[in-house]
């Protein structure tokens, strides 16, 4: 199979890393707000997701970039299928202040 254009070919290493490579890559979005929310995050805690955590980013990944910010900063809560642990667990270490 071909490796997209848009996407790094893979550099190596575990399962989980190979995720957590591509749901980086996945998490560059259209909306500076939500790439310097997603940028912290993954320097926060790049190498110390679960696979929950990757569950529950992946989830918020498919959202248009309107919806992410809203989930992001609070000022919507997720419903329906995104009222998940895996979600929550997310978005409370997006919301985290890393100070």
């Amino acid at each position: 199979m071909l490796q997209s254009s848009r996407e790094p070919a893979p550099a190596g290493g575990t399962l989980q890393a190979e995720v957590a490579r591509r749901l980086k890559w996945r998490a560059r979005r259209g909306m500076l707000e939500n790439d310097l929310l997603l940028e912290r995050f993954f320097e926060q805690w790049e190498g110390r997701l679960t696979e929950s955590d990757h569950s529950g980013l992946a989830q918020l990944l498919d959202l248009s970039d309107n919806d992410l910010l809203n989930l992001l900063v609070g000022t919507e809560s997720p419903s329906g299928e995104l009222d998940c642990p895996e979600v929550h667990a997310v978005l409370d270490k997006i919301r985290t202040d890393p100070s």
